[in-house]
């Protein structure tokens, strides 16, 4: 009986509250990872970002189904520690930011096409497995690395700045979102290549609010500015675990669509 239960999902319905929350992450990930660099010393600012990220992916590979505020503080550690990652290859070992990107981008590549050699698919409406799932989290934090690195790429490399990379990868997420609003092809492709270009848009306009005149930027601080988005982000999953918004339909199990014929035999078909 144990084997014909169907899992229930441990990722969030996607809808238009789940793609605002994925981009406040992924600017407060920037602006905290950015923040945290420069009041600690960058090695213990990404041992103790490695070991909380540790405890918030064991505990959302624990929990038997989707819960709100366990998956998005997941998403929140990825954030901050994805930065932290790619960060560490530009400043501490002197990597530019095209080879991180096009290094991060060959791995995000490998892990698709391994998960889809592996599992025949890539639909995160699939993720009801412990094995779908890991793969699910290593596409994430991939994604993330890849985004900062993109992000500071166009920003610092290509001399775009960092409102100007924002406005262009907001652009960018549109195609994805239009294409498959027009055809309704291609949805696996879709989310994804959203969801990768969500990090880079996020980080760019944090970045932007953040960093002082000098960079082209408002000035804000990326303290203020990681404090109002933790603010937003808490403010939108509360929402979300209390209305259950985002929680997927569980599918019937084996033994609920064995017993419609019984019910539907029992009560005459009416």
């Amino acid at each position: 009986m144990t084997a014909a239960r169907t899992a229930a999902a441990k990722v969030p319905q996607v809808a238009a509250l789940f793609w605002v929350t994925k981009v406040l992450t992924t600017g407060m990930g920037e602006t905290t990872s950015d923040f945290l660099a420069h009041r600690l010393d960058p090695m213990i600012a990404v041992g103790l970002a490695g070991l909380v990220l540790v405890a918030a992916l064991a505990l959302q590979l624990a929990v038997r189904r989707y819960i709100a505020g366990v998956y998005w503080f997941a998403v929140v550690m990825v954030s901050v520690f994805g930065t932290m990652a790619a960060d560490v290859l530009h400043v501490g070992l002197g990597i530019p930011y095209v080879v991180s990107t096009a290094f991060f981008l060959a791995v995000l590549a490998a892990i698709f096409a391994l998960w889809y050699a592996v599992e025949k698919t890539l639909s995160i409406h699939s993720i009801r497995t412990r094995r779908r799932e890991l793969f699910y989290w290593a596409t994430v934090l991939t994604t993330f690395a890849l985004g900062t690195a993109a992000g500071d790429m166009t920003a610092s490399t290509l001399h775009w700045g960092y409102l100007a990379s924002g406005v262009v990868f907001a652009v960018v997420i549109a195609v994805p979102a239009i294409a498959h609003g027009v055809t309704g092809r291609a949805p696996i492709l879709s989310f994804w290549l959203a969801y990768i270009v969500t990090r880079p848009l996020g980080a760019s306009l944090a970045d932007w609010m953040g960093v002082p005149a000098s960079r082209s930027g408002l000035g804000w601080g990326t303290g203020p500015v990681s404090l109002v988005l933790a603010l937003l982000i808490g403010g939108l999953v509360a929402y979300l675990a209390v209305s259950k918004a985002d929680v997927e339909p569980q599918p019937a199990t084996v033994e609920q669509v064995a017993a419609v014929p019984k019910v539907a035999a029992a009560t005459g078909g009416r």
